[in-house]
């Protein structure tokens, strides 16, 4: 909070007209002096609540008894800061800053207020004398307290999440549970890893990870200078990657049984669903001021699905119902310590698919289908089972009551499992399962995840009609079956760059690998020879490039093998006789060369390549006319 106070010898305002929508009702609009008053222009900002209040009237309060002033006037005035609080919280803690007021200097203070949300004409006459005008600067905190910090996000969630109490266990295969610090960790070196980083919580990163440098030298994505940091540049290789992640992941959805909705990117703040809401999402959100209303930035879709579902008339017998988006972008503000490359970002996009249930049994089923189906897609994406380690979070009262369905996870899961089991229920769900890809500086970022919501049903006044004609709220579902389309990227990287640690190579999945043949010719003379074989490839959804550089074969054969070109087609007489019917094509993972059919290759292609979609090459065919990196 800011304050300016003035110490006057009159002040006179009139209310002129509503500002906002917010601006509270006015029982007479007419106009208001005061004499002898301290005016206290106010600003509310972001995190403000009871405890700056209070402390904002203390500290007003000494400040008059200085001049001897006993008459109070607080102002709402927006111009003292850039990071304005919304207005239904706004005007919360301007009235009970006037309650705290009232009750300073054992209640000899006269207190009013100027009217919230209202332009207001006002002229003043402030005294003269040094201590007339004082302006101060007020965080929260209790009276006698340290001042509170201020946060981006939803306070009370961010500081209740760190007071939670609980257990850490492991869950065997076979559905033994053991205590987390008593767990013999040897061959499990990726769970150990997740067990010290949730021990710890710390987030941010001393080295940049090495999917960074990869990033920047496939021409995948780059930091944006002129953005907030968090907000990525993506190059055409890095568009291409993603798009085809997104339709992947969207298709696999859709065949599960989701239908596809857009939804809004921003929200009022001031609805009703939202302010609980941040109570249970500790997550801290970018705000927008529109026309006097504080909107943010959405984190998920669950936002604009919930309103969605608020709006349908729904029975028993149309649950599950399944609503995804694709949210191209949801927006976290992340802190600046935290940000990493595709790791962590502070705009990112994100699969997010919510089932809405009848009851928990039905919801425990479909759980179990989303963990099937969220398996399976990680691994079709190129992250082996082996490769990420799995959580669950969850309540001793679910874990009494659906122990069996965690049971089940773990043993389909087919290794340990980390849990973290809580006395009582704090968030809106009671049980959250995560797959964590763990990189090589030990850091656990979620993928693929789930919850079990038992709250924003009601919150959102979510109904269906059940089989005794009553109204009921559902169970809510909440999965991302992959997690952020950029951190599957950076997991797919950072795997790439432990090949390269250990000597293999580095190589992306062949159907995301922006050129996946690359065609060489020898000489000027065989460039028609090799368009043509290039032609016959590219109709049959192979993505082939031709490099027609006036390099040697050795560079233009190194150069190909840095970008991770998986096969390149070198075209010379030979080949250029048999019609370009017989191949001499070098297998980049392998090393070796071979010659075999054009339909033998096409036919090795497209096994490596069936059921994921395609596009087509996103950067100009012939490397000659590609704009070169700048130095």
């Amino acid at each position: 909070m800011r304050v300016l106070l003035l110490h006057c010898d009159r002040m006179e305002y009139r209310p002129a007209g509503r500002e906002i929508a917010a601006a509270e009702d006015l029982a007479d609009e007419g106009p208001r002096r005061l004499e002898e008053v301290a005016v206290a222009m106010v600003s509310v900002e972001e995190g403000d609540g009871d405890g700056t209040a209070r402390r904002a009237a203390s500290e007003v309060a000494a400040a008059m008894a200085k001049v001897g002033c006993g008459r109070l006037l607080i102002y709402p005035y927006a111009h003292l800061s850039g990071r304005l609080a919304a207005p239904g919280a706004a005007l919360g803690v301007l009235e009970r800053m006037e309650e705290a007021a009232a009750s300073e200097a054992g209640g000899s203070l006269e207190v009013s207020r100027a009217p919230f949300g209202w332009t207001k004409s006002y002229t003043m006459s402030v005294k003269a004398h040094p201590l007339a005008e004082h302006s101060m600067e007020v965080r929260g905190g209790g009276e006698g307290g340290p001042p509170a910090a201020p946060d981006k996000g939803s306070p009370a969630a961010l500081a209740s999440e760190k007071g939670i109490e609980s257990s850490w266990h492991v869950m065997t295969p076979d559905g033994r549970l053991v205590a987390a610090a008593g767990f013999d960790y040897s061959g499990h070196p990726g769970l150990e890893a997740l067990a010290r980083y949730e021990e710890s919580r710390r987030r941010s990163s001393d080295e940049p990870p090495p999917h960074v440098a990869l990033m920047k030298r496939l021409a995948i994505a780059d930091y944006e200078p002129a953005s907030d940091p968090g907000n990525m540049r993506f190059y055409p290789n890095g568009r291409l990657v993603k798009s085809l992640i997104e339709r992947y992941v969207t298709m696999r959805v859709r065949q599960y049984g989701g239908y596809e909705v857009e939804t809004p990117i921003m929200y009022d703040s001031r609805h009703p669903g939202m302010a609980s809401y941040f109570d249970r999402f500790p997550a801290r959100q970018y705000n927008v001021d529109s026309e006097g209303r504080r909107l943010f930035l959405r984190f998920a879709a669950c936002f604009g699905q919930f309103l969605m579902a608020h709006d349908m008339q729904m029975s028993h017998r149309n649950l599950p119902y399944r609503l995804y988006e694709l949210t191209r972008y949801s927006f976290r503000r992340e802190q600046s310590g935290e940000l990493a490359g595709l790791r962590r970002l502070r705009a990112f996009t994100m699969p997010d698919c919510h089932a809405f249930c009848r009851d928990m049994p039905q919801a425990v089923r479909e759980m179990m289908k989303r963990f099937d189906l969220s398996k399976e897609v990680v691994a079709d994406l190129g992250i082996p089972g082996g490769g990420y380690e799995m959580a669950v979070r969850l309540t001793e009262e679910f874990y009494r009551e659906n122990g069996q369905a965690v049971r089940d996870m773990a043993r389909k899961h087919g290794r340990p499992v980390l849990v973290e089991m809580w006395k009582e229920r704090f968030f809106y769900f009671v049980l959250k399962w995560e797959f964590n890809y763990i990189d090589a500086a030990g850091k656990a970022s979620a993928l693929s995840t789930d919850q079990i919501d038992v709250e924003n049903g009601g919150r959102y006044g979510i109904e269906f009609v059940d089989e005794n004609n009553e109204r009921r709220n559902p169970v809510i579902l909440h999965n991302s079956p992959s997690g952020a389309v950029e951190r599957v990227m950076y997991a797919l990287l950072e795997n790439a760059a432990a090949d390269a640690a250990r000597g293999a190579k580095p190589e992306l999945p062949l159907w995301l690998a922006p050129t996946q043949v690359r065609i060489i010719p020898v000489r000027e003379e065989f460039a028609q020879h090799a368009a043509a074989l290039a032609g016959r490839i590219g109709h049959t959804r192979v993505r082939v490039d031709l490099d027609d550089r006036s390099e040697s074969i050795g560079k233009r054969i190194r150069d190909a093998e840095r970008e991770w070109v998986r096969y390149i087609l070198v075209v010379g007489g030979r080949e250029a006789e048999t019609d370009v019917s017989r191949l001499s094509v070098r297998d980049r993972r392998s090393g070796e060369t071979r010659t075999v059919d054009l339909d033998d290759f096409l036919a090795e292609v497209r096994a490596q390549t069936e059921g994921k979609p395609f596009a087509v090459l996103n950067s100009p065919f012939y490397l000659s006319r590609r704009p070169q990196a700048a130095a």
